[in-house]
């Protein structure tokens, strides 16, 4: 069944694709999920994570926001880190 009836049904389409998770600590994920439970709990494969993290710049005030990223070969998302799951976001 193809429709969308109740949240984590859009969870189980995506089973075998490309997903977008926004996590917290400012961290995104994209990989292929694999497998979730009703917490969100979630294992990726094929993962890009991008963390943005504060760096102090010598001879500026404010902090700078720099992007690392890195790729993961398999990982396992906890639930309580999720704060939005989507299909990847289309970049132009």
């Amino acid at each position: 069944n193809m429709s969308v009836e109740e949240p984590l049904d859009l969870i189980r389409l995506s089973i075998d694709e490309r997903i977008f998770i926004k996590c917290r600590g400012d961290r995104e994920i994209r990989g292929r999920l694999h497998a979730y439970d009703q917490h969100l709990n979630m294992v990726l494969s094929e993962v890009e994570e991008i963390a943005y993290v504060k760096e102090d710049v010598p001879g500026k005030d404010e902090p700078e926001i720099k992007a690392h990223r890195r790729g993961i070969e398999m990982i396992f998302v906890r639930g309580d880190s999720v704060i939005l799951v989507s299909p990847p976001l289309k970049t132009a």
